[in-house]
C-alpha cells in the first residue's frame, strides 16, 4: 500500500483546510486509516482514526473541529479541518493499518509522506 497525502498549506486561525490521502492497492477498504501529526520538537500523535466500517476515534484536542471520512470506491481518506488554531500547526501524516481500528503508531504499517499545515495567529 502506498499513501499520498495532500492538501496542506498556510491558513489563518479560524480557517479551514481539507487534507486528502490517496491509497494505492486493493486492500484499502479492509484497512483502518488514521491521521497523525507531528509538531517540531514533539512526538507524533494521533489526530483521528477510522475503521474500515467508518467507526471513528478523535483526539480530544480536535473533537468538534475535525472530521474524518473515507471513500472506499476512490481509495481515499479525507480530513476536514475547521476552526484551525495555531497549535494545529504540524506535519500531518496518513497511515494504514491491518487492525479494525488503530490508535497507536505501532499499529500502523504504511505511512504517507506527510503534508504540512501551518496556522498563523
Amino acid at each position: 500500500v502506498q499513501l499520498q497525502a495532500s492538501g496542506g498549506g498556510l491558513v489563518q486561525a479560524g480557517g479551514s483546510l481539507r487534507l486528502s490521502c490517496a491509497a494505492s492497492g486493493r486492500t484499502f477498504s479492509s484497512r483502518a486509516m488514521g491521521w497523525f501529526r507531528q509538531a517540531p520538537g514533539k512526538e507524533r500523535e494521533l489526530v483521528v482514526a477510522i475503521s474500515r466500517r467508518g467507526n471513528t476515534h478523535y483526539a480530544d484536542s480536535v473533537k468538534g473541529r475535525f472530521t474524518i471520512s473515507r471513500d472506499n470506491a476512490e481509495n481515499t481518506v479525507y480530513l476536514q479541518m475547521s476552526s484551525l488554531k495555531p497549535e494545529d500547526t504540524a506535519l500531518y501524516y496518513c497511515a494504514a493499518s491491518v487492525y479494525y481500528i488503530a490508535l497507536r503508531t505501532d499499529q500502523y504499517d504504511y505511512w504517507g509522506q506527510g503534508t504540512l499545515v501551518t496556522v498563523s495567529s
